[in-house]
């Protein structure tokens, strides 16, 4: 067979350096051996690949046409080798992330993007899921990892990093009925006495007592579906700033405005994993990357620690 990992590499480093001597430097080698190389290739090719009449080799109208499969198979190829060497190392084969809905706007697309440039063939898969359903898929091995907001109390099974904060908001739709006859100007009865949208689980005992606050609760396990029943005026919910801010500008959304306190819960954002499983190096990977991310991309507010 003409290609091989060690003819592709040395056709493209002659037409990279632009001679074989050239080559034959970067690759530490001797120039006759590049050189015999492509005279080899040539011949099992029965085409010829550089034009020697000058100083210096000039790639063919066939090695130009050649060249971007080459450069493709090299890429393949290192590809390889670094899933290879990430597989001695403890890279896993196949990561799956779990984010609670409220936080699909938070800077995680970024950390996966960099982590694909390091890892290439590490399979990842991302699963949108209530809370209490992310970290069930931690405990039953479905997901190695999950995104979601701090627990109100912790789990001896569940291992976290703290990568930032998001600031929830309760709000209503501008003609809401309760709304508009209070005023534009609610108290913490009106919450409790007006429906509310709460994004949960099958299980709405294992949603988070902070954020429920309304004796009638309509429930979603889509975070744009609560969105969606909030701006049609069915009741009030608690959104991340950042996911209602767009809707809020168009006027399709206020954010509550109360008699009596502030609005708003600032909640740490956790990426937790289980005890009970060892993390990967794509997983480990990953907390290191998003970590940065929130420094760097400010959309959550990252730690001090």
């Amino acid at each position: 067979m003409a290609f091989s990992s060690d003819t592709v590499e040395v056709f493209l480093a002659v037409i990279d350096r632009g001679s074989f001597s050239a080559a034959a430097r970067s690759l530490g080698r001797v120039p006759s051996a590049v050189s015999m190389t492509i005279a080899h290739l040539e011949a099992e090719l029965a085409l010829p690949l550089f034009d020697r009449s000058g100083r210096e080799p000039r790639p063919t109208a066939a090695a130009r046409s050649l060249e971007p499969q080459a450069r493709l198979l090299a890429a393949q190829l290192k590809a390889l080798q670094v899933q290879a060497l990430g597989l001695t190392q403890g890279l896993e084969n196949h990561l799956t992330l779990a984010i609670a809905p409220e936080l699909l706007s938070a800077p995680w697309s970024a950390p996966l993007a960099a982590l694909a440039q390091e890892h290439p063939l590490l399979e990842v898969e991302v699963l949108a899921a209530p809370q209490a359903d992310a970290l069930e898929m931690l405990h039953t091995g479905r997901a190695q990892l999950a995104l979601v907001f701090e627990r109100p109390s912790i789990d001896g099974r569940e291992g976290f990093q703290e990568v930032g904060s998001e600031l929830l908001v309760a709000v209503i739709a501008p003609n809401h009925p309760v709304f508009v006859a209070a005023g534009r100007r609610l108290r913490e009865q009106h919450l409790t006495n007006t429906r509310q949208m709460v994004v949960a689980g099958r299980d709405l005992a294992s949603s988070d007592p902070r954020l429920v606050f309304a004796r009638h609760i309509w429930r979603s396990d889509n975070a744009q579906a609560a969105l969606s029943l909030i701006k049609a005026g069915v009741g009030w919910g608690w959104l991340p700033r950042s996911f209602a801010q767009p809707h809020v500008a168009a006027g399709e959304l206020v954010e509550i405005e109360f008699e009596n306190l502030s609005n708003g819960l600032d909640l740490w954002v956790d990426v937790v994993w289980s005890k009970e499983r060892p993390l990967g190096l794509g997983a480990q990977r990953f907390i290191q990357l998003i970590q940065r991310a929130d420094r760097s991309e400010g959309a959550l507010v990252a730690p001090a620690a």
